[in-house]
């Protein structure tokens, strides 16, 4: 083997796939792979909201962060002062953070420092009818899916125990909200979450602190409040991920975003929607003096009703004890008494006219009794005789055959009997 070909590096694998533990790509390799593939992609159009601008007096380059507006995820967009001074054409403010905007770059890698970024020969703004545009085609878009129907729209409850509030830091929409309310209930607790309610932070922080609300279980009703504002201003109460959030959100969420004009799509899938702040802490509590009037009210009702059934059931009273009937009960058993004592007089005369019949009957019956008796034919001096047997048994003698000589015979007389002898 000569010298040269020991000096040979070692031969890497020519792709991705065919590295392995045992035979890797050094970072070099892989980063210069990377630049390779970048370098050949074409210009392309990108869509993405201003974060920041970097524009340092006297360089030859604007360096702008753009961001996705709906995830977080953003890129660095090299600019020349020629494309910026173009821009200030069509946008006299120039860029400022929360701006939409459309570049036209080419991806470029820096393989020393292993960054993406995109380098713009030409930057547009983003129209307001466009954006407009493109939120009435999100709008049909999720109207389709049924987020905006009244029927999955949960109804506030009569007093939260907790009011969950996200709101700008230090805003105005705070104040409303929060000393209204108050001022309707005095007792009412928040819990709130001061976030950035406008530009490229703003759905992600939002859509953060309406989540964290939600899972608490003390709390019945977030309110998301924010003042006016332009379009572009309330752009990120528009944004599709956050409109999703609300709907998934199992606490009831309402609405109050900018002025009664101001129309973001989250209006629209909140289950309530309040034209300004102040509105909101009216729909979220009730007046306590309104309730005290109305328990007054009712109890005055009550009374009232109350007295005049009181008075109705004493006029019925009244009338009844007029009646003769009421007046002198005892007519009503007057009658039926002298009813009872003339049928207990006629039935005692009947039981006693038949029972004197009975009683002529049984002495009637006596006498023929006592006439046709035995006994009185033997008080008249007959008498009865009879031949008793060895066994003791009597038999009435009715002819001389029937008592032989020597037969042992019973005399029996009206008053006794007599023991005698047949001869």
């Amino acid at each position: 083997m000569s010298a040269a070909t020991a000096a040979e590096p070692p031969r890497r694998p020519a792709t991705a796939g065919g590295t392995s533990p045992e035979d890797p790509w050094p970072v070099r390799l892989l980063a210069s792979k990377m630049d390779a593939y970048i370098a050949r992609m074409p210009w392309t159009w990108v869509e993405g909201q201003v974060v920041q601008v970097s524009d340092r007096p006297g360089a030859h380059v604007v360096f702008v962060t753009l961001r996705d507006t709906d995830t977080d995820m953003s890129l660095t967009v090299t600019l020349t002062r020629r494309v910026l001074s173009r821009l200030r054409e069509a946008l006299p403010e120039g860029l400022r953070g929360g701006a939409r905007v459309v570049v036209h770059a080419k991806p470029e890698f820096y393989a020393k420092r292993g960054t993406l970024s995109l380098t713009a020969d030409d930057v547009r703004p983003v129209g307001v009818g466009e954006l407009l545009a493109r939120l009435e085609h999100l709008k049909r878009v999720l109207a389709a899916e049924g987020l905006f129907d009244p029927g999955r729209k949960k109804p506030l409850p009569f007093l939260p125990r907790v009011v969950g509030l996200v709101c700008g830091r230090a805003s105005a929409a705070e104040r409303d909200v929060v000393e209204n309310a108050r001022l309707r209930w005095p007792a009412v607790r928040f819990e709130v979450r001061e976030v950035a309610v406008q530009g490229p932070a703003a759905v992600a922080e939002v859509g953060a602190a309406l989540r964290e609300l939600d899972a608490l279980e003390e709390v019945d009703v977030v309110v998301l409040a924010r003042g006016g504002g332009s379009v572009e201003d309330l752009l990120p109460f528009s944004n599709e991920a956050l409109v999703r959030a609300v709907a998934a959100a199992r606490t009831p969420v309402v609405s109050a975003i900018g002025h009664e004009v101001d129309t973001p799509l989250l209006d629209l899938v909140a289950d309530v929607r309040a034209s300004t702040p102040t509105d909101a802490a009216r729909r979220v509590v009730p007046d306590v003096a309104e309730q005290l009037a109305g328990v007054a009210q009712l109890r005055s009702r009550g009374l009232r009703s109350l007295t005049a059934r009181l008075e109705r059931e004493e006029a019925v009273l009244r009338a009844l004890r007029s009646r003769p009937v009421l007046a002198a009960p005892h007519v009503l058993v007057d009658g039926p008494a002298a009813e009872v004592e003339r049928l207990r007089e006629r039935a005692r005369r009947a039981l006693g006219g038949r029972l004197e019949r009975a009683a002529v009957e049984v002495e009637h019956l006596r006498t023929e009794v006592r006439a046709l008796s035995p006994r009185s034919t033997l008080l008249r001096g007959y008498a009865v005789v009879q031949a008793v047997g060895a066994d003791g048994t009597a038999r009435v003698v009715r002819e001389p055959a029937d008592a032989p000589a020597g037969t042992a015979l019973r005399v029996r007389l009206a008053d006794g009997e007599l023991p005698a002898r047949a001869v």
